[in-house]
């Protein structure tokens, strides 16, 4: 079941009539040979047929390390009846845009031409002048049932022609999912990959003295907005992972002084305890289908992994337990799984078929390797390190190659990635008796970092999937 807020407020999207299809798009339909459509080429929906443009066809942002420079873009405050809810969400939009690290809005006191039609094509040569080189226009209207429509169009300022046009409609409470949407749209418009702003974080908000901290399950947009408590505080609550396909969240809990994996459906708040263990469980993480959990079994002084499959209740012994294995997170085809494991000694990372076969060493550094989560794009593991005192973020490819470090600090841990695998979040935790954790996102550049703004401490961080 999708989770009831998602759906009561999930925007109509519609594309509205294109403007200024010029020779270089239509030259790319006859060679495309699809009979590319308005819908297609506009996206009513995440553009799934923005990979076939060509970089040489628009304005575009390269996402890469070399990367550096965040493009100027121009975002005038939109219109609309309600002057208040056009400027915010516009405000949306021009803030997550900016996070990103690859844009760049410019000062609206620059601006020489005063917007006043979608429809009408701007004056270009006004906007390059302000260093602008793309534009986007917007409106905002109260529907006569209630809801709010937002309707925006980008320009491509260097070429002077539209890129996109579209609008969307929600009720009342979902209207900030409208600048997240409308951000995610310009995003993958301008650098062809998917967006992640239309997303939530499932985390553990942290109240009160060090010694006596009250852990609570929480909720919130990917930039801060909208916190919601999941839990009371009367039991310690840990790691909470969303499914990959519905508005499920698996987190352990202390129950009856004794941890165990459980599941909560956001849409109805029921939990259930995931399978009948004699030992304690934890570290559970769905398989990419939504069908199992992976989780850690603990027996004596040693833990290992095992499966449960969510219909048929069967379990599957994927370790063995003479050793610490834990942490494990399927690969995004879930064929294989990632953990960490101290079979050798000191925590390290390992790979395995998703049926425990082929289990063999990646990690290579000196150091302590935990946490490790593979890529939604499969391309990297992200991953822990304690080395020399300091707690580090970094990446590495799947063999283990190319190791990175993206951050580090005092207590860095428990990496989760957005779901285009461009951003990871994580939780750092200051010294001192009045320090706690806060949440950060840094990108795969490493040059991107930014603390996400909570109410109160919070840690253990999980990217939910896009809306949609």
């Amino acid at each position: 079941m999708r989770d009831a807020r998602a759906d009561a407020n999930r925007p109509e999207q519609h594309d509205t009539e294109r403007l200024g299809l010029d020779c270089v798009e239509l030259t790319r339909r006859q060679a495309l040979g699809a009979g590319l459509g308005a819908a297609a080429l506009g996206g009513a929906g995440l553009l799934g047929s923005s990979s076939l443009v060509p970089a040489n066809a628009q304005t575009r942002v390269t996402v890469d390390e070399a990367n550096l420079r965040p493009r100027p873009i121009a975002i005038p405050a939109f219109m609309g009846d309600d002057p208040r809810l056009a400027k915010a969400i516009s405000d949306i939009v021009q803030a997550n845009l900016e996070r990103s690290g690859l844009f760049r809005p410019l000062e609206q006191t620059a601006f020489i031409e005063q917007i006043n039609s979608l429809k009408t094509a701007p004056r270009f040569a006004d906007w390059r002048a302000v260093g602008a080189e793309a534009l986007v226009v917007g409106k905002t209207t109260r529907l006569k049932d209630g809801r709010f429509r937002a309707e925006f169009r980008l320009w491509d300022v260097v070429l002077g022609k539209s890129l996109t046009a579209q609008h969307f409609a929600t009720s009342p409470q979902g209207w900030r999912r409208l600048g997240h949407i409308i951000a995610d749209q310009i995003y993958e418009k301008l650098t062809l990959e998917k967006g992640y702003f239309d997303s939530r974080i499932v985390f553990i908000d942290e109240t009160g003295p060090k010694d006596r901290r009250q852990k609570r399950l929480a909720i919130m947009d990917q930039d801060g907005h909208n916190v919601r408590l999941l839990s009371s505080g009367r039991d310690l609550v840990l790691t909470p992972r969303f499914s990959p396909h519905s508005q499920k969240i698996t987190y352990m809990s202390y129950v009856n002084g004794q941890p165990r994996v459980q599941m909560m459906d956001l849409a109805t708040g029921q939990r259930q305890i995931v399978g009948d263990f004699p030992g304690m469980t934890f570290a559970p993480r769905f398989a990419p289908d939504g069908s199992r959990i992976v989780m850690s079994l603990q027996q004596g002084g040693a833990s290992s992994l095992v499966e449960l499959d969510l219909r048929s209740r069967k379990t599957r012994q994927l370790t063995q337990a003479n050793s610490i294995d834990t942490g494990p997170c399927y690969a995004p085809d879930g064929r294989q799984i990632v953990f960490e494991s101290d079979r050798e000694g000191t925590q390290q990372l390992y790979s395995m078929s998703s049926n425990g076969a082929a289990q063999a060493r990646i990690s290579n550094g000196p150091g302590r390797y935990s946490t490790p989560v593979w890529s939604p794009r499969g391309d990297y593991i992200a991953f822990t390190k304690q080395y020399s005192g300091r707690f580090l973020i970094g990446v590495m490819k799947p063999d283990g190659s190319g190791e990175r470090i993206l951050t580090e600090g005092f207590h860095n841990e428990g990496p989760t990635w957005a779901p285009n695998g461009r951003v990871l979040m994580f939780f750092r935790e200051l010294p001192g008796a009045q320090g706690g954790p806060s949440i950060y996102s840094i990108d795969l550049t490493g040059y991107n970092e930014r603390r996400v703004p909570t109410p109160a401490f919070a840690s253990d961080p999980a990217w939910s999937p896009l809306l949609g």
